[in-house]
């Protein structure tokens, strides 16, 4: 600590008491010293860490990613929507770009899901009980697997909703859970490839 700094500290009242000034110094040393040690050991324990999660883009070793067919274990009964909800997540990722579409043999990543759960239930109620909006909620488990080094990237579970009018039939229906998937896609392609 030079004279400048000792002079400041004095001049702050440091030194109202005998002793109290040397104590104070001690005490910005010892803190600085704490802070430079804590400092060191986050950035020795951050060495070799291949993920960051920073917002950045996906690391330059991966380049294709596998995207097999989800399974439906939700027990909804639409057989369509297995394959529905497997287009619909492969076509982003090739209007994307980022990670281009590839078997599995050849890929880099995968991207593994579940459809766990859709539910149909009533959300807008008028006058007289009567339902005037129905709500699809998809919910699926996904897992991000890095192949290169053999490591589980992310894993969760993804929730979204379409609605549509009540009484309107199969065809609207079917247009609420489009937009269920159309929504829940996107998010599970934000998460690959932007949740970095």
């Amino acid at each position: 600590m030079n004279a400048l700094s000792i002079g400041r500290l004095k001049s702050l009242g440091h030194r109202s008491k005998r002793g109290t000034f040397s104590a104070g110094v001690a005490r910005v040393v010892v803190h600085r010293a704490l802070f430079s040690f804590m400092i060191a050991v986050t950035l020795s324990g951050c060495m070799g860490c291949p993920y960051s999660f920073t917002g950045a883009s996906v690391p330059p070793h991966l380049k294709t990613i596998a995207i097999p067919i989800v399974e439906d274990q939700s027990g909804y009964g639409d057989p369509t929507l297995r394959d529905q909800f497997s287009q619909q997540l492969l076509q982003r990722f090739v209007n994307d770009a980022t990670l281009q579409p590839s078997d599995r043999s050849n890929a880099d990543s995968i991207l593994e899901g579940v459809i766990t759960g859709v539910k149909d239930a009533p959300v807008v109620v008028e006058g007289g009980d009567q339902v005037a909006k129905r709500r699809i909620t998809v919910t699926t488990h996904m897992t991000f697997r890095d192949l290169k080094l053999r490591k589980k990237v992310w894993e969760k579970d993804f929730t979204q909703w379409g609605d549509y009018p009540s009484g309107g039939g199969l065809t609207q229906r079917n247009d609420g859970i489009a937009e269920a998937v159309r929504k829940i896609t996107e998010d599970i392609l934000n998460e690959t490839v932007a949740g970095w």
